[in-house]
């Protein structure tokens, strides 16, 4: 599977130098992702593998009891959270990144393969033996594919260019999605990948000159058993993006969130009406929501919102206020125009009328103007 280098990627995105220099409120709301980005900092998953545990071996960490990996989890994550938390208020790492063994890493592999199967890694919960060849409401088993792995020349400015690693499969069921082949109908027609194998693929990501390892889909929620894992072989210092709908369990997010320097979610629908009939998600509001929240705790984070047209004010405007009265004053937001019918409503407009166009001009700027009134920052990534 080829990973492609992109030489002189600022001529075509000069905007991933300026933005820093243009516009102050990047640098101090990505402060963490920055000092990671610019090798001041390790990222956050080799400090994980620093943190001993009380385990003799591996072996001992896959014959204890869940109950026991959750509860040492808990214990030595909260020292690493600790330590996460004084490094992001502006301290500086002194240790020397030798891996324990085993570590706070070899705790997670075990608890999050545990979660794929029977498979409890998003909400909806279906259980499925995945590890038996099963496949859950995500269109896969236990096999993880990647579509591609490449330098990102089209994420927004502050990432670019962003080491983007495409994973097969989706627990949403967009049904406008464009990204179809990959999330849904050809899901499992990709390279599948072995944890080390996708360790290689982020350090040649990174020796190509990305910025950040950014995991994306369909969506990397499926796919959360390999990923983890592959950060125990993973050698680059690089940070780690998380790209996702955020429809994961709690469990899940807890295994997440001292591995992941910076997050990209996708906040889409501002009810569960609209989130049931076009993706097919129960709880879609309260399970994002919730995950956005707790992740933003944790590490930096743009939050990404797609125009769709007439659902401005259904979607778009309880949306952005959301952001504004919770997370306003930490985060950029990108409020995204580039919605087009695709998948099924290209196929079958006359099912969703209302998204079987283009959002207009009229709408992409009433969304902007909306977001300007909230106080929200959103200019540095979207235009």
């Amino acid at each position: 599977m080829p990973i492609y280098a992109v030489p002189e990627w600022y001529i075509v995105r000069p905007d991933a130098l300026t933005v820093w220099r243009r516009y102050p409120q990047v640098e101090e709301k990505l402060g963490w992702y920055s000092r990671v980005m610019r090798g001041e900092e390790p990222p956050k998953y080799r400090i994980v593998r620093t943190f001993e545990v009380g385990f003799d071996s591996e072996d001992d960490i896959r014959r204890a009891s869940t109950e026991e990996l959750w509860r040492e989890h808990e214990r030595v994550a909260g020292e690493f959270r600790r330590l996460s938390r004084s490094l992001r208020e502006g301290g500086s790492y002194e240790g020397d990144l030798k891996d324990a063994r085993p570590s706070l890493m070899d705790v997670k592999v075990e608890l999050v393969r545990r979660l794929a199967s029977p498979c409890e890694l998003c909400e909806r919960r279906c259980r499925v033996e995945r590890a038996k060849g099963r496949r859950g409401a995500c269109r896969l088993a236990w096999e993880v594919y990647v579509h591609s792995a490449f330098l990102h020349l089209g994420e927004e400015a502050p990432l670019v260019p962003s080491g983007t690693i495409f994973y097969g499969g989706c627990n949403f069921t967009c049904v406008f999605c464009q990204n179809w082949d990959v999330s849904q109908w050809k899901a499992r027609d990709a390279h599948i990948v072995t944890p080390r194998r996708l360790g290689e693929i982020q350090d040649r990501l990174a020796e190509a000159g990305a910025r950040n390892i950014n995991h994306v889909g369909g969506d990397p929620v499926p796919s959360l058993h390999v990923i983890v894992e592959s950060m125990k072989y993973a050698s680059h210092m690089k940070p780690q993006l998380w790209n996702s709908n955020m429809y994961m369990t709690l469990e899940a997010l807890d295994i997440l969130v001292d591995l992941i320097d910076i997050w990209l979610p996708d906040l889409k629908y501002g009810n569960d009406r609209c989130a049931m009939r076009l993706s097919a998600v129960p709880r879609y509001w309260e399970v994002t929501t919730r995950n956005i929240l707790l992740a933003a705790e944790h590490g930096d984070m743009i939050i990404r919102h797609l125009v769709m047209p007439g659902h401005v004010e259904c979607c778009t405007k309880p949306v952005l206020r959301w952001i504004a009265e919770n997370l306003g004053d930490r985060v950029l937001v990108n409020i995204m125009d580039q919605y087009h019918p695709d998948n099924l409503v290209l196929r079958m407009p006359h099912k969703w009328p209302e998204i079987a166009r283009r959002p207009s001009r009229r709408e992409i700027e009433e969304a902007w103007r909306y977001a300007e009134q909230l106080g929200l920052d959103w200019e540095p990534v979207t235009k």
